[in-house]
């Protein structure tokens, strides 16, 4: 361009507040939007508000276009980048110390609302990228939280997400409520000077500075919202310019979103039991029973990184996912290194319902009776028709795949850990435990070598421990040691030291082990309830599924997760220690905010019949809970909330219902958004 046409060309953007990024000609893409307070009719232009568009990378943002507002609050921004392998953003600094934020992600929209919903969405989406004051990380993780943000806030409106609008959730959770209570409080602080900085220095994280701006505050409390629950809930009801809002405290400041669509209706969610993440964060998720009865389901399903189900195509899977001998999947989910998706078959509501092996498979009579591992490519093509791999397995709980490509098996109801060579079964080696050690758990060493429990049966009739496996050269399992430990244990993981973190579900506790075997210590606390499922974040702390007790009557309609301090003391906050708990007394829950909860479907959780009474319990009976890439937790709805009336009664170790009765199966799973550092 010539200099006497580039002068007038950057005193026209300077005049107008944009950015000249480059000549007109090569301005591809166009972004129209607007900054305000509230939303729809409540909605209030501000004026003169710089508004800022970035690409996220993993150090600093990139500046692509700046725009200033006019008197209705609008603004156009014009940029030649249409698509990022990364994300796209939006930030407008509305009052000192107030900054509103939009997350776009990997495509540029027409047309755009800053507001105070955008901004939640986008400080609990991105909370554990925002460590920096900006929001940095890596690629692909950032686009898995883009899309959690789009469950949150509509950013073409403003409003609130069709997903949070919708069932499961609206107001079959709080989470909507919540995300406009939370919307109230940003309008507060850019109101008010006295309330923004009382909100700031709440979420001020321990021993850290002041943070500067309210989006930077609002991360703070996604990855640590049981903090001053009270004092903000305060705080948000000096404010209505999103209603309905919560009408009483939470017990933690916690944005979930559940979801419960399988892809088909016909196959409903019913027990989902343990996630597993492939390479394009697609979660694969084992289900228990047909839901409403006590049956074993003959499918898997698989959810989309924003939770909605596999639609299949080029190479994707379409949920539910059948075939290759899946038959009442148990706890056994696992996608290796490869993607390729290792099921365990256990059996539910009795032998009728056990997947089973033609006799002429093996003589070994630990192996004639049930329980198959299932085998399936990335796009959910199977590689186990037609009845699925033994291979000395009976009913396999866990399944983990070390580094060389070996699959371990927990194989449950012969009390032994099993291990196929390079994935083949027809090589399988043993290591036998004791009568009824009801081998459930594996986690796979950074020396190689796997951690074991055994539950000592479902119910926890027999004696609990540990184990340490190793394999050996010739490939035969040796145990370096054998610990009676706790009552009815369940799932075992390793932290990045090397240390065992395993779920003690008859006693309320978690047990920590170092690599050695020595106990680091027996802890409670933060809501541990009949704990279950376990996971360690990228900090090295613990998350625990709370199942609730084994009790005939109980209803128990408080579940959730619960996180305590790990082994590594640069992940402890100031104040604490090993063990001690990181979560409130009451959990991380998800309450009902008056409607009741519906499957899929339309029906009630416990359907129509006769005596059936509705549920309000959002989360129900927990067992898996894994973190995926952008630190979001999914949470599995494995048991619905009343044990008498789900499962009947145990007998032996075994739960005993006869077919067609019982109702077990839970609903879908609950995902908490941004709360948990991505594990290493």
């Amino acid at each position: 361009m010539p200099w006497n046409r580039l002068i007038p060309a950057v005193l026209f953007a300077v005049f107008f507040g944009q950015a000249l990024l480059a000549p007109t000609s090569a301005l591809a893409a166009r972004i129209d939007g607007r900054v305000q307070l509230g939303e729809k009719e409540r909605a209030e232009p501000q004026a003169r508000v710089w508004v800022t568009l970035y690409e996220a990378t993993d150090g600093e943002p990139i500046v692509l276009a700046r725009a200033r507002t006019d008197r209705d609050g609008r603004f156009r921004l014009h940029t030649n980048h249409e698509e990022t392998n990364s994300i796209f953003f939006l930030t407008a600094h509305v009052n000192l110390g107030v900054k509103f934020v939009a997350i776009l992600g990997t495509e540029l929209p027409e047309q755009v609302t800053i507001n105070e919903m955008t901004s939640v969405a986008a400080s609990y989406s991105m909370a554990q990228f925002y460590r920096s004051g900006d929001i940095s990380g890596d690629a692909f993780a950032l686009r898995i939280a883009a899309l959690m943000s789009g469950n949150i806030a509509d950013i073409a409106t403003g409003e609130s997400s069709p997903v949070l609008l919708a069932a499961p959730n609206a107001d079959q959770t709080e989470s909507l409520r919540m995300t406009r209570s939370l919307s109230n409080l940003l309008n507060a602080a850019a109101k008010n000077v006295f309330i923004r900085f009382l909100y700031l220095l709440a979420n001020t994280p321990s021993g850290g500075p002041i943070p500067l701006d309210t989006s930077v505050a609002t991360a703070n409390l996604a990855r640590d919202p049981g903090k001053n629950v009270l004092g903000l809930y305060s705080l948000s009801k000096t404010r209505f310019a999103y209603t309905p809002a919560l009408e009483s405290p939470p017990n933690a400041w916690t944005v979930t979103v559940k979801v419960n669509d399988s892809g088909d209706d016909a196959f409903l969610f019913g027990g989902p039991a343990n996630v597993s993440f492939d390479s394009r964060g697609y979660a694969w998720i084992a289900n228990n029973s047909v839901q409403g009865t006590p049956n074993s389901a003959n499918c898997i399903m698989v959810l989309k990184p924003d939770g909605t189900p596999a639609t299949g195509g080029d190479g994707l899977p379409t949920s539910p996912v059948f075939g290759g001998g899946i038959l009442g999947v148990g706890w056994g989910t696992f996608v290796d290194h490869t993607d390729t998706v290792w099921i365990g078959n256990f059996g539910w509501g009795g032998d009728p319902y056990y997947p089973t092996v033609d006799p002429i498979v093996s003589m070994d009579p630990l192996v004639l009776g049930n329980g198959s591992v299932s085998k399936f490519t990335s796009a959910g093509v199977s590689q186990s028709d037609p009845i699925g791999f033994f291979g000395k397995t009976y009913r396999v709980q866990a399944l983990k795949v070390d580094g060389s490509g070996n699959v371990w098996c927990a194989s449950f109801g012969n009390d032994r850990v099993v291990v196929f060579p390079g994935g083949d079964p027809e090589q399988a080696k043993k290591h036998q435990f004791y009568e009824g050690a009801g081998t459930f758990g594996i986690a796979i060493a950074p020396d190689g070598d796997a951690w074991v429990s055994n539950s000592g049966g479902l119910a926890g009739l027999n004696q609990s421990s540990i184990a340490k496996v190793q394999r050996l050269e010739n490939g035969d399992l040796h145990p370096r040691f054998t610990i009676n430990v706790g009552d009815t244990l369940k799932v075992i993981d390793v932290d990045s030291l090397g240390n065992a973190w395993v779920a003690s579900q008859g006693d309320n506790t978690v047990y920590g082990f170092d690599r050695d075997g020595n106990q680091l210590g027996a802890f409670t606390g933060g809501g541990i309830y009949g704990p279950w499922g376990l996971c360690i974040d990228g900090e090295d702390n613990v998350w625990i599924g709370n199942f609730g007790p084994l009790e005939v009557g109980n209803n128990f309609t408080t579940g959730g997760i619960s996180k305590i301090c790990g082994a590594n003391p640069d992940g402890w906050p100031r104040g604490k220690t090993l063990g001690d708990p990181l979560s409130p007394e009451t959990r991380y829950t998800v309450q009902s905010a008056g409607s009741e909860v519906l499957l899929h479907d339309g029906t009630p959780l416990y359907g129509t019949g006769e005596g059936a009474e509705p549920s309000y319990a959002p989360i129900m009976r927990c067992t898996g809970l894994q973190i995926d890439r952008a630190g979001n937790i999914w949470a599995a709805n494995n048991w619905k909330p009343r044990f008498t009336t789900d499962v009947g009664l145990f007998n032996d170790g075994t739960i005993v219902v006869a077919p067609d009765e019982g109702n077990p199966g839970g609903d879908g799973l609950v995902i908490y958004v941004g709360i948990a550092p991505p594990p290493r």
